[in-house]
């Protein structure tokens, strides 16, 4: 039986009050919920506040570069497919220096959940505008204002045909943790977008500027394969913010192009050193 004990509790260099706090929350009862063992999880993260959150849990983790939580991510799940696989990023980390990994794994849609700590903001380097500020915020560095558009990872993703994409708020936690677990349980590349409010450098998108805005969307209400649809939903932003599965689609899995990793793991392999000495001999 799987507890949140197993999973660690360490002291965290977060300020007060942020909002990844309930992403971290939100992540470990997803994996205790799901029955997940530590040693069956591996989490690879970026550079940032929201890429320190591997540090604060017991399980196999990497830390690597910015923008560089996906590389290796994708590098643990064909060494051991069997494993649970989750990368953390923040929005400037993913969505900025990381785009172009975003963009071509919902390409190849390898069985990974990523989980983006979307502040709209740089936290880490003490708070310059990020790919997701609002037009007309202002930072220490941009003090006229923000005046480039705003990425919007939910849109750019459901038109790439992303096999899962979701919002959640870390400000409700419970809706988050179940977001989380679909994400999990779905088979290909699953992307939740977290609004998670930084207390210290955005005085804009607050806790309580999402709470007067957020909601959660009715899937009775309609097919969640439906792209059209679902990219229609993404645009809307402003005085109501939607929460929820926005899209989920069936396709084929990265790994399952692979004959190699049908019978076993890469991990589990006989190593053929042999073969491989012959390779190295042929280049002398």
């Amino acid at each position: 039986m799987v507890s949140i004990e197993d999973y660690g509790e360490y002291e965290t260099e977060w300020c007060p009050g942020c909002g990844n706090f309930g992403i971290l929350k939100s992540i470990k009862q997803a994996l205790v919920n799901l029955e997940k063992d530590p040693h069956e999880v591996f989490i690879a993260s970026g550079i940032g506040q929201s890429s320190k959150l591997p540090h604060y849990l017991k399980c196999n983790m990497f830390n690597g570069l910015h923008g560089r939580s996906l590389p290796p991510a994708i590098g643990a799940k064909m060494a051991n497919h069997e494993l649970t696989v989750l990368a953390v990023a923040g929005d400037g980390d993913c969505y900025g220096e990381g785009g172009n990994h975003f963009i071509h794994n919902i390409r190849r849609n390898p069985d990974i959940t990523l989980i983006v700590h979307d502040n709209q903001i740089y936290g880490l380097t003490k708070g310059q505008a990020s790919p997701t500020s609002e037009p007309g915020m202002k930072t220490k560095i941009q003090n006229h204002g923000v005046f480039n558009t705003p990425l919007n990872p939910l849109a750019m993703a459901i038109s790439l045909d992303c096999s899962f994409v979701a919002r959640g708020y870390a400000g409700d936690v419970a809706h988050l943790i179940t977001l989380i677990e679909r994400a999990i349980n779905h088979r290909g590349f699953s992307l939740v977008d977290v609004l998670q409010p930084c207390v210290s450098f955005n005085k804009l998108n607050t806790f309580k500027w999402y709470s007067e805005r957020v909601y959660k969307m009715d899937e009775s209400e309609y097919a969640r394969d439906d792209q059209v649809h679902a990219f229609a939903k993404s645009l809307e932003w402003g005085e109501k913010i939607p929460l929820g599965v926005f899209y989920e689609k069936g396709k084929p899995v990265f790994e399952d192009n692979f004959d190699a990793l049908k019978s076993s793991t890469l991990v589990k392999s006989k190593y053929e050193t042999e073969k491989v000495n012959e390779l190295i001999d042929s280049f002398v």
